[in-house]
């Protein structure tokens, strides 16, 4: 019997399917002859049935990375409704209940287990699904493994690596949002041929697309009354920061609409219920930022709003892409102008590390010899790069030769009896007794944790690490001990002799700078798509390679005679002299305080109110000038700051 045949027998015996939707019978066809495949369709097209089909029918486990605890939800909900044996490993869950799934996954019972790319950084984890067959790595949102893409993610620049050293014969990409550029760096990481690289098209017949000049201080009213026309209809209003979703939102509210603020400053009970209320109809409408809309698979939004600027042109079509799902028309708007252009901007500034940052982390290799062993946590502190801009340095490094990713492991590895020690030991006999024996012995012991000492034990022993641990795992399993593991260390092979520093930061440096114009370039590249004269739907379609959209499609704003030229807003001033001195003044005493170094960069950050460990670390939001030059370009303020100096 043909692939085609049974995916289509498959489709409609456990999904209820009659029809595939456009795409997906080429991609789950690939996969069920042996080979990889990347599907990129637009938001809501079906793109998770690709993997969800072929699951049932491969013979091992198909081990899902998905970016979003909100997604692995809906889609672990929707594969039990259909009677597909899945699970995930994740951070809600206590130490049983993970300890259950892998006892599951182990067993065989589980068809599909679903992580975050970063479980794979977990040297337990590792451990542990080393020892498992895996039919299928599937990588959801997969433009995040391309540097080029609109979310770029360094841990999944590993996941090439992950692939061999797990020996997964397959892959499959998904991404709605990558531009061909993109689609042939991800594909080329994973060595999937072009023939087996499918896409369906961007443009989306049923979603009326307008773009509308409003002023900053119109949009409130102009909002307000749109929802007024479009009450008991589900509705999204995407914003910037997450003050102003709650401002928006309260304001709304006072007028009687149904509505909530969503952001990632809310605890995640409070999210979920609102999510829930969203989903049942409760609420009609969600003011958010892009912290909403991952996993919400709400079939009849009828209304996406953009009150601040998308961050992008992926951000915009992803967002948009959540209304009309069930084929209807659905209506997309943005109140547009350049008033958060500078904060748009200056997201961007703000994860730039400095040269003398990128110079502390080159010094601390150097010093290491030929093994460095790092913390993320302390070295963010100490060089004053933010997490996901260090990420991308060890990425860097990584591609310059300077460093090898060798393991990571828990700097503390520590246990607590739930048996006598002679039970424990007295279970095992001849060379693994005496295995459990030394382990025991090569411990610390408190009075009820006990913490490996993994030298001790080598030296006595002979065993590796790896052995130690699995054994550890396998006592949690049985229940035998409580297992706890902290603090991540990850171990890198120096390059002997080291290069020449000086060149490299400045390739570095570079580099970052790079970055930034790219970055910079999206918001260009958004407000060209916003003013485009021509079809709005044809120039979306067009960003993503997909030239067979209509050139007229008929429903947006510029097709209707109403295209947008958005003027530029009047200048802000940036504050004198004296007053930028005194504003600074607390910042420069406190970090003199703590012998750090000020820059005009960091002063630029600390005006901006953009986040950073050093400023974190002093507690600066609480100083006087802390966010008060938040809307000026962050480059012209930087510039400021440098004649301070």
């Amino acid at each position: 019997m043909s692939a085609s045949i049974n995916a289509s027998e498959l489709l409609q015996q456990h999904f209820g399917f009659s029809q595939f939707r456009p795409g997906q019978q080429q991609t789950i066809e690939h996969l069920l002859t042996g080979r990889s495949a990347a599907a990129i369709f637009p938001t809501g097209s079906g793109k998770s049935l690709c993997y969800q089909l072929p699951a049932m029918v491969l013979p091992h486990l198909t081990l899902v990375i998905s970016p979003l605890l909100a997604l692995m939800q809906d889609q672990l909900a929707f594969l039990h409704n259909k009677g597909i044996a899945a699970a995930s490993i994740d951070s809600t869950q206590n130490f049983e209940q993970a300890k259950q799934v892998m006892q599951q996954v182990r067993a065989g019972q589980i068809k599909v287990l679903m992580i975050s790319v970063e479980r794979l950084k977990n040297e337990r984890f590792r451990q542990f699904i080393s020892q498992v067959p895996i039919s299928l790595l599937v990588v959801d949102e997969a433009h995040c493994i391309s540097e080029w893409g609109h979310n770029f993610r360094p841990d999944y620049l590993k996941l090439p690596h992950y692939c061999q050293s797990l020996n997964i014969p397959q892959v499959l990409l998904l991404t709605a949002t990558a531009t061909p550029a993109v689609i042939e760096d991800m594909a080329a990481k994973f060595q999937i041929a072009p023939e087996c690289i499918t896409t369906t098209g961007f443009y989306r017949s049923n979603l009326d697309l307008s773009v509308v000049a409003v002023s900053p201080q119109q949009r409130s009213d102009y909002l307000a009354r749109y929802l007024d026309k479009a009450r008991g209809q589900a509705a999204i209003v995407y914003v910037t920061q997450q003050q102003t979703a709650e401002q928006v939102a309260g304001q709304l509210q006072q007028q009687g609409h149904q509505v909530s603020a969503y952001h990632a400053g809310m605890d995640s009970d409070r999210r979920q219920q609102i999510q829930q209320q969203f989903m049942a109809g409760q609420l009609h409408c969600i003011v958010a930022t892009i912290a909403f809309g991952m996993g919400i698979d709400k079939a009849d939004i009828r209304h996406v709003l953009h009150y601040d600027l998308p961050k992008s042109v992926e951000n915009y079509s992803q967002e948009i892409g959540r209304a009309g799902r069930d084929g209807n028309l659905s209506h997309c708007v943005v109140l547009a102008n350049l008033s958060n252009r500078a904060v748009l901007e200056n997201f961007i500034f703000g994860d730039t590390p400095e040269p003398a940052s990128i110079r502390h982390v080159l010094d601390d290799i150097a010093q290491a010899g030929s093994q460095w062993e790092l913390m993320d946590r302390q070295l963010s502190s100490a060089s004053n790069i933010r997490p996901l801009p260090l990420r991308t340095l060890l990425v860097y490094l990584e591609m310059a030769g300077l460093i090898e990713a060798k393991y990571s492991y828990f700097a503390e590895v520590k246990f607590k009896l739930l048996v006598t020690e002679e039970q424990l030991i007295n279970r095992f006999s001849g060379e693994r007794q005496g295995f459990v024996t030394a382990l025991l012995q090569a411990c610390q012991k408190a009075r009820i944790w006990w913490q490996v000492d993994f030298d001790a034990l080598y030296q006595v022993y002979g065993s590796e690490r790896s052995r130690a641990l699995a054994a550890l795992d396998y006592f949690a399993e049985l229940g035998l001990i409580e297992l706890q593991t902290k603090q991540m260390t990850e171990v890198y092979g120096v390059a002997q002799p080291l290069p020449a520093l000086q060149p490299l930061l400045e390739q570095l440096s570079q580099q970052f700078a790079d970055k930034e114009r790219s970055e910079v370039a999206r918001i260009d590249n958004l407000l060209g798509l916003l003013q485009t004269p021509d079809c709005v739907s044809h120039a979306l379609a067009s960003y993503f390679g997909d030239h067979a959209a209509p050139t007229a499609c008929g429903h947006c704003s510029a097709c209707r005679g109403r295209a947008v030229s958005l003027p530029e807003p009047p200048p802000l001033a940036i504050a004198d002299d004296s007053q930028l001195s005194a504003w600074l003044a607390p910042l420069k005493q406190a970090l003199q305080e703590q012998q750090l170094a000020y820059s005009p960069r960091l002063g630029a950050r600390y005006l901006s109110a953009l986040p950073s460990p050093w400023l974190t670390k002093l507690k600066a939001s609480k100083m006087i000038g802390y966010g008060q030059q938040a809307q000026q370009p962050f480059l012209a303020l930087e510039q400021a700051l440098y004649k301070l100096t």
